[in-house]
C-alpha cells in the first residue's frame, strides 16, 4: 500500500533556539520510502546525524519570529504485521541479542523496576503463557482500563502516573505498556510515526516487543492492533523519540497532521 504522511509544525520563537528534530522517516524492511520533503520557513541551514537507535535527527537554530516546519513522506508499506500461529514465545534474558538489552532496562518514563508496576504487570498477565499472550493481555487491559483524553498529561507524565491516574494519550498508553512488559523481562520499545486509523489525526505512538526472535507491533489505543504505519523513530521511551527537543525560548503554536492511503502495492519483506 502506498501511504502519505504530512505534518506542519508552527512555532513562535522569542530568541534564537537550538533544536533537535526527529521528523524524517526510517529506512528499513517493510517500509520503502518513495519520496520525502523537509522544509523550514524561513529557510535556515541544518545538519543531520543518526542516533544510537538508527533514527535520523536534524539540528538547526529556529530564528526569531514565526517558524513553520513542514515534513512530507510517501512510502510503500505493509499492513501491521500479524502475529503468526503458533504465537511467538518468551526468550530468556540470557539468550537475548546484545542490541536488544537496551529495551529490557528501566528508562526515564518507563520505571519498570518499581514494585507497584511490577505488581500490576503480574496481576494483569502473570497467569498467562510468557511471551505473546502476556503482551496481548497487557495491551488489552490498557485499552480497556485507561481512558484516552487530551490535556490531562504532559511531558513529565510517567508510566507510574498513568497507572495511578488511569487516563492519558497514546504516549502515556505506550509508556505504561512498555513498563509492564519490561517488568516481565520482555524487551519493549516505543515507536512513533503515522497511522492511518486514528479518530483524531496526530503523530502517533505505539509499542513493539521482542518475542520469538523478532519485533512485533502492539497498539494499546486501538481495540485491535491494525492499520498501515510509517515509522519515524523508535527508542526506549519518549525521551529518545521526541519530535522536537528545544534548547531555548520557543512556543509550539500548532501541529497539523494528514495521513492518506493512496493505492494497493505491498512491500516485499527481506
Amino acid at each position: 500500500m502506498k501511504m502519505k504522511g504530512r505534518s506542519v509544525i508552527t512555532y513562535n520563537v522569542y530568541a534564537p533556539t537550538n533544536v533537535i528534530c526527529m521528523l524524517r522517516p526510517r529506512r528499513q524492511n517493510g517500509q520503502s520510502i518513495i519520496e520525502e520533503g523537509f522544509n523550514i520557513e524561513p529557510s535556515v541551514p541544518f545538519s543531520e546525524y543518526t542516533d544510537l537507535y538508527g533514527n535520523a535527527c536534524q539540528r538547526f537554530v529556529l530564528p526569531n519570529g514565526q517558524v513553520t516546519i513542514t515534513t512530507e513522506v510517501q512510502a510503500q508499506v505493509n499492513p501491521t504485521k500479524q502475529i503468526p500461529s503458533p504465537v511467538p514465545g518468551y526468550i530468556l534474558v540470557g539468550d537475548l541479542p546484545d542490541e536488544v538489552m537496551y529495551y529490557i532496562l528501566p528508562s526515564r518514563y518507563c520505571q519498570s523496576d518499581l514494585q507497584e508496576l511490577s505488581n500490576l504487570a503480574f496481576q494483569i498477565a502473570g497467569n498467562f503463557v510468557p511471551g505473546y499472550d502476556q503482551v496481548e493481555e497487557i495491551r488489552k487491559w490498557i485499552h480497556q482500563n485507561i481512558k484516552y483524553q487530551y490535556g490531562v498529561s504532559d511531558s513529565t507524565t510517567t508510566a507510574l502516573d498513568t497507572a495511578r491516574n488511569r487516563i492519558g494519550v497514546c504516549r502515556d498508553f505506550t509508556h505504561l505498556a512498555i513498563s509492564l512488559c519490561r517488568a516481565l523481562s520482555i524487551p519493549a520499545r516505543m515507536t512513533v510515526g503515522y497511522l492511518d486509523k486514528l479518530q483524531e489525526m496526530d503523530l502517533h505512538a505505539w509499542f513493539e516487543v521482542y518475542i520469538g526472535g523478532e519485533w512485533y507491533t502492539f497498539d494499546a489505543v486501538q481495540e485491535v492492533t491494525e492499520g498501515y504505519r510509517i515509522e519515524i523513530a523508535h527508542g526506549r521511551d519518549a525521551a529518545d523519540v521526541a519530535m522536537i527537543t528545544q534548547f531555548g525560548n520557543a512556543t509550539l503554536q500548532s501541529l497539523h497532521v494528514e495521513v492518506n492511503l493512496l493505492e494497493n502495492e505491498p512491500v516485499s519483506q527481506n
